[in-house]
């Protein structure tokens, strides 16, 4: 889901809430930055990659101050963004495909929408090799050592890295070990009976009480799947590990839709997968150059809300790099020993 709302994250890659009270706004201001960069992409694009069909976020009780519902939403309209409120009428009559009281508040963000994650990269990768940037995609980076990296059998030299391995990053930076997991979250592709009863006019992006349930999800899309996944506590994974959801995953997903999404209780599943979150201990992004080896930045720690900041992230890396200071330099900072973990305030727990 790629609202702006108050939360880190939301593609068709997943979605997410800020780590803290203070995160909000710095995360909101990101992902107002982010929204315009969409945009931009698709109008310099051949095919547009952002859809932008709006975003629902819907609770089963009245949303209450201090939830992450709530607190988006009252963000958003102070902020000026077009955010509207919805009671259990209201969604009834705008999602049909919703069980009639299942939800009963929540609000509609206009200026939300899901992003082709596959095909953004597949362009970007494009226009980096237009570019003039070397790709060796078929050797992966095995270790570093001081003056590069070791890539397949052989030493690339630099005079700076920066590690972006998501997941694999303890991989190749052990000593962050201990401060960031790897975290599987189930993700599955519906094929329903009736793929126009979710289409994004009737059935958009949408967080289901998000921080109880953890499930989210995506329109139907030109093959008729619509895609379901959940943010929540997840299944703990070496970084190399098998991607595979489980039979308990499989179960709550059922359970859910039964009570959501009746039409979708006994729908074919297509495919499932698990979609790995590189965590920090605060849900934070990790930028920052090594304390002890300036010429390697590392930069990491999604934790569930990374790929909305695309079109942002990018700049705030190469800055990083560079030894510029950006506005969340602070924030992003090399930061071990963190005593706790802590999700964001949609992930369901």
């Amino acid at each position: 889901m790629l609202a702006s709302s108050a939360s880190p994250r939301p593609s068709s890659s997943g979605p997410a809430a800020a780590a803290s009270p203070s995160s909000i706004p710095d995360y909101t201001a990101l992902a107002e930055r982010a929204l315009d960069g969409w945009r931009r992409w698709n109008a310099d694009w051949p095919v547009p990659r952002f859809h932008e069909t709006g975003v629902a976020f819907l609770t089963y009780g009245p949303m209450q101050p201090g939830s992450f519902e709530h607190d988006s939403f009252t963000l958003l309209a102070r902020r000026g963004h077009r955010v509207e409120r919805l009671d259990a009428a209201a969604i009834a009559a705008r999602f049909p495909a919703y069980r009639p009281g299942a939800f009963t508040d929540g609000y509609f963000h206009h200026e939300g929408g899901w992003a082709e994650s596959g095909t953004t990269v597949a362009h970007l990768v494009a226009e980096a090799i237009a570019a003039g940037v070397t790709l060796l995609g078929d050797h992966p980076a095995r270790r570093i050592v001081d003056d590069g990296a070791v890539v397949g059998s052989r030493v690339v030299t630099a005079d700076a890295i920066a590690v972006c391995a998501g997941a694999w990053t303890p991989l190749l930076a052990p000593e962050l070990a201990a401060d960031l997991r790897a975290v599987g979250q189930p993700v599955f592709h519906l094929r329903p009976a009736d793929p126009a009863a979710f289409s994004a006019s009737r059935f958009p992006v949408f967080g289901a009480d998000i921080s109880r349930t953890g499930y989210y999800g995506f329109p139907s899309q030109h093959d008729g799947i619509v895609k379901i996944a959940n943010h929540g506590t997840g299944i703990h994974l070496a970084a190399d590990a098998p991607r595979h959801t489980t039979a308990a995953q499989e179960a709550a997903l059922r359970d859910f839709l039964r009570d959501a999404f009746p039409a979708l209780a006994a729908a074919p599943i297509a495919a499932r997968r698990l979609c790995v979150y590189c965590d920090t201990r605060d849900a934070d992004f990790w930028v920052d150059r090594h304390p002890h080896r300036p010429s390697l930045t590392v930069a990491t720690g999604g934790s569930g809300h990374a790929f909305k900041f695309a079109p942002v992230i990018g700049a705030i890396i190469a800055d990083t790099v560079l030894g510029i200071p950006h506005p969340l330099t602070h924030k992003f900072r090399w930061r071990p020993g963190l005593d706790t973990w802590r999700g964001d305030a949609a992930r369901s727990s």
